[in-house]
């Protein structure tokens, strides 16, 4: 993959066009991560009235389908295969629904039902099957079993290599696995088969893991006003405030959030986002609400994290500890169906539980997914534990800038910096804690201001230190 500049100044001036632009062309999310998921059959289906018809139309574009519409393609379905059981094509659809329906709701209980779907596709069609297989991909994916998704992607690639929507999916698997070099290559093959905003979205996606951070956000505007319906429009704006809240920019983000949730109201990540947004501004009660409205709707393990941890940050320790438990139900009723939240859980457990626990349970998930997101999480779970040693060369992966360490995350610099610290590296210590402030000042209600205050204690460099000794 060409590298891009990734210099602020030279581009400036066409990335804040291109900002106000996507601010005042959009209206009004699936969270990009969650890969739209119908991607099967390759065509795409003329514009019709009808709700099952608009999502079948979105979703083989390769775009986000309105909840409601995705609910009624997916009842559609289910009355076909009752009809025709033998259909693998309408098995393969209802499957991949299913998938999405579980992400945007966030209950794993639709996998189940989705795999039940996809299992019986492809024992209708045994051979030749490659709708199926992207949906066991999605499917997958959406259980964080990265290796499956892969396997299962590769697996649909062979007999299609040229069908673009196979490529998303592998794009994602790789991302999860932490091969971000293959992730690089799945998206230069991807331009070569597609253009749009579909595209240029999960151009974003892997821009923003290597750090490029302004070419992610120039993708993202450029998508946006291009974007065939709401649900589209909406995942990209979503994408947008999350880019502008990871850099410290609260306003925008917070225009990006409450334009995506205006366009899309069930678009939960972009309500968590302005929640997030609302704390950071001060704006506490609003904050309170936005963050309960996405945990009702979609009760996602991460955002009753970041309610929780802004809960203790105002002292409320048991709403706080009852926001935790939260995380550990929704935890164990993932694991019932397949799926795997070993990231947050390691993180709850690190902070507010059994650390030692933590250390096992993150080792045993970096074997299986050596991603950067978990080398910051098994790092900060080390040193928690009292491991410092060991837990340095963890939080240097994530934070490198190599091996998948680009993306430049205030939290992740932060950890290094505690680290550090404690080890009594105090130059290095005070130029992460530095660092991280810069990226985002308000990165955590909890652990920013925590941020500051280890900062004030390591004081000014002394004088008549060496480099890397004060």
């Amino acid at each position: 993959m060409t590298v891009r500049a990734t210099d602020d100044k030279p581009h400036e001036p066409r990335r804040r066009a291109r900002r106000r632009a996507l601010l005042a062309s959009v209206a009004g999310c699936a969270v990009l991560g969650a890969a739209p998921v119908l991607w099967l059959w390759g065509h795409e289906a003329p514009p019709a009235p009808e709700a099952g018809a608009r999502a079948l139309a979105a979703v083989t574009g390769g775009v986000p389908a309105a909840l409601p519409d995705l609910a009624a393609l997916a009842g559609e379905r289910e009355r076909r295969v009752r009809e025709h059981p033998r259909d693998a094509e309408a098995w393969a659809v209802l499957g991949a629904a299913r998938v999405e329906q579980g992400l945007r709701l966030a209950d794993p209980a639709y996998w189940t039902r989705a795999e039940e779907a996809l299992r019986t596709s492809l024992k209708v069609r045994a051979k030749g099957n490659a709708p199926a297989l992207r949906g066991m991909a999605a499917l997958a994916n959406a259980r964080r079993d990265f290796a499956g998704a892969r396997k299962w992607g590769q697996a649909a690639r062979k007999l299609e290599p040229g069908r673009w929507t196979t490529y998303p999916l592998l794009i994602e698997a790789s991302a999860g696995l932490g091969d971000d070099e293959e992730a690089g290559r799945l998206l230069e093959r991807l331009k070569e088969l597609r253009s749009g905003p579909a595209v240029m979205a999960w151009a974003a996606a892997v821009y923003r893991d290597r750090g490029w951070r302004e070419d992610a956000a120039a993708e993202l505007a450029d998508a946006a006003p291009t974007a065939r319906g709401p649900a589209e429009r909406a995942a990209y704006l979503e994408r947008a405030g999350q880019l502008a809240w990871e850099r410290g920019d609260r306003e925008e983000a917070l225009r990006y959030f409450r334009q995506a949730v205006r366009t899309d109201p069930d678009q939960r990540a972009a309500q968590a986002g302005w929640g997030r947004t609302l704390a950071a501004l001060g704006r506490t009660p609003e904050a309170l609400g936005a963050y309960r409205t996405a945990l009702a709707e979609q009760p996602r393990p991460e955002y009753a994290l970041e309610l929780g941890e802004l809960y203790e940050s105002l002292g409320l320790r048991r709403a706080a500890e009852a926001r935790y438990e939260v995380v550990r139900e929704r935890v164990r009723a993932a694991a019932a169906h397949g799926g795997d939240e070993s990231l947050v859980l390691g993180r709850l457990e690190a902070d507010h539980g059994d650390a030692a626990g933590a250390v096992r349970r993150l080792r045993g998930l970096w074997k299986r997914q050596p991603s950067t997101a978990v080398a910051d999480a098994l790092g900060w779970a080390l040193h928690r534990a009292g491991r410092h040693e060991e837990a340095l060369p963890f939080a240097v992966r994530a934070t490198g800038g190599t091996e998948g360490g680009g993306v430049r995350s205030a939290p992740y610099v932060f950890h290094r910096g505690m680290i550090e610290r404690s080890l009594g590296r105090h130059g290095a210590a005070r130029r992460h804690l530095e660092e991280a402030l810069r990226i985002n000042p308000w990165f955590s209600p909890l652990w920013a201001p925590r941020a500051k205050a280890a900062l004030a204690r390591l004081g000014e460099p002394s004088l008549q230190a060496g480099p890397g000794l004060s």
